[in-house]
This record gives C-alpha cells, structure tokens and sequence, in this order.
C-alpha cells in the first residue's frame, strides 16, 4: 500500500508540469480542499458559492458560511509562504490557526492560542461524561506539540508518507485548540509534503477522501487511542494518498484536453476575434467568473466588441450567464470548475 501509495503521488506531481498554468490549477485545488474540509467540520458553501463570492457575484440560496473558506484557503496560503523561511513547528501551526479562524466562526474561540480548558470529541451537547474522546488535559498539551514536532524533523528513515499519517493521527488526538483542529490537522498533511520535498506543489488534499468515508475516518481514528490500531489508520490513510492522487492527475488531464478542445472551436468559429477569444479563455483559468468590463479590460477593446466576444463564447458554450439580469451580467467557465467538483 505505500510502495502504491508513492508510486500515484509521484504521478501526481509530475503530471501538474504538464499544465500550462500550474499554479492556476492549485489555487483552484486549494479552494476545492478549503470548501470540502470546512464541510467536514459542517459548512454548506460549494466550490461555486466561493468562487462566486470572490467576484462578488450574488447566488440565490448562498450559504452564509462563506468566509469559513475564504480564512481555509488563507491559512493555507500563509503556512505555504511561512515555509520558505520558517520549518513546521508549533509557532507556525499557531499563526496558521489564527489566519484559520479570525472573523469567522470560532473567532472567539482564542485563535493561535493553545487551549487552556479541557475540551472534547462527542455529538453536540454531550457532556464530558459521555465524551467519545478526552484529549490531554491542557497542561500537557504544549509538551505533547513539541514531542510532536521533534517526531516530524527527527531525520528517521521511517517512511515520509508513514511519518505523515502518524503525525496527522497524533495531532488530532491531542487537540491543542478549542476549535478549527480537524481543518489544522489536514493542512498539516500538505505542509510536512511540501516542506519534506514530496510535492514540488501543494496538490495533495486528502479532505475529499475523508469527507467520503467521514465515519471510517473518526473509527480509525478512534481505534487508534482506544487499541493502538495503527496498521489499520495507516492503511486507510495510505488508500486515500493513492486515491486522492489518481483522481487530482486526472483532473489536470483532463484540464488539459479540456483546454484543446475550447482552443479548437475558438480557432475554427471566431475568425479575425480567435486571438482575442484565445486571450480571455486563458484568463479564465485564473478568474472562471467574469463580466462584460473585465473581458473588455483583458482584449483593451470598446465595450460593444467586449460584449460580442462575450456573446460568441455563450453561443459556442465556453461561458454561461448565471445572473439572469440584463444589466451587470455575470458570466462562468463553467465547464472548468466542473472538473474540480465532479468527483465530490
């Protein structure tokens, strides 16, 4: 299982270098992973809702969870720009905490702080008593992190994906703050990828797999405080890298084929307008929501050319309008923010 497990991760990072705007592709995979690990922790928002939100696009029926993602997808970008000069420790884990749960919900929850009260795993209301699960009491929490972080950088040749599962494992059980721990922990799988070398690009999101299988997640889990079923959490966790992997290199695939098939029906339909179409669609993979003003902003052209071009996408659908509204229209790429949401 991680002989496999390596293998489709090493595909997975090589295949991202096939595309022609990498890190357009993560900045997407990144909101995909902020939406479906605030999902496990119960937002509502979709991959639409935030992409949405960002341009400042109103959807009937948008959840109000929203910001939840946005502080997931910076907290997320802060630990990336942190490792450059700073390693994975627990001063990190707790700058990443604050940018996790500032403004939103859980903000007064002390974010960056190490808990000082006894907290626990049970459904809502359960009182400590019925607890499913009592982490470390808070006074041995700041020794249990720093063991945790010895354990990360202690050179062993133990298996980095091994190291990496063992770690995620260990970190939940000890909780160390009152809220926001579930997301902090996955964030913590992509970081000890990134900054061990694994990944060349944080492409490896494992929220997806457990929010899938979210009960066998908690028992393996469970299972390891309780009987020290460690085989058994790693088998599972080396099934989702695998998993996770294979079906992210096949959304850069499929980016990939998707992106020749729009250039083709550009060059064949838009005539003297193709250099301008090809222009605004690779635009699209940077911003997939957009008006009238932002395409005629990309081609500097009059804004009766712009909403013709516009026009002439919708017809051959490449955009589709999604306001309904004859004024201040809202158009979507669509067919690329599908293939990030199709596996969800």
């Amino acid at each position: 299982m991680l002989s496999e497990a390596d293998r489709a991760l090493g595909r997975l990072d090589g295949s991202i270098t096939t595309l022609p705007y990498p890190d357009l592709f993560i900045a997407m995979y990144v909101r995909k992973e902020a939406v479906l690990s605030s999902q496990i922790e119960g937002t509502q928002s979709s991959l639409h809702d935030v992409l949405a939100a960002e341009a400042d696009v109103f959807l009937p029926g948008r959840p109000q969870d929203v910001d939840e993602v946005f502080n997931y997808v910076r907290a997320m970008n802060h630990g990336l720009r942190r490792l450059e000069d700073l390693p994975l420790s627990v001063r990190l884990l707790r700058e990443i905490h604050a940018e996790l749960l500032v403004g939103a919900r859980g903000r007064d929850k002390t974010p960056g702080e190490l808990r000082t009260t006894q907290n626990w795993i049970g459904t809502a209301g359960t009182p400590l008593s019925d607890a499913v699960f009592v982490p470390p009491p808070p006074h041995e929490v700041s020794d249990a992190l720093s063991r945790l972080e010895r354990f990360i950088h202690d050179g062993s040749p133990l298996p980095l994906l091994i190291r990496v599962g063992l770690a995620h494992s260990q970190f939940e059980t000890i909780h160390p703050f009152v809220d926001g721990n579930g997301r902090l922990g996955r964030l913590l799988i992509t970081f000890m990828l990134c900054e061990q070398g694994a990944l060349q690009k944080p492409v490896l999101y494992l929220s997806h797999f457990f929010k899938q299988h979210h009960q066998e997640y908690y028992d393996r889990l469970q299972s390891v405080r309780d009987r020290g079923s460690w085989e058994e959490w790693l088998t599972f966790f080396l099934r989702g890298v695998r998993e996770v992997s294979l079906q992210a290199a096949d959304t850069a695939r499929k980016i990939l084929t998707s992106r020749e098939d729009h250039r083709k029906i550009l060059t064949d339909h838009l005539g003297r307008s193709t250099a301008n179409g090809m222009r605004v669609l690779e635009s699209l993979y940077r911003r997939p929501y957009v008006s009238v003003d932002d395409i005629r902003g990309i081609i500097g052209t009059t804004f009766a050319a712009a909403n013709n071009l516009v026009a002439r996408l919708v017809g051959h659908g490449i955009l589709h309008e999604v306001t309904g509204q004859k004024r201040n229209r809202r158009f979507v790429y669509r067919d690329y923010i599908n293939l990030f949401e199709e596996v969800v």
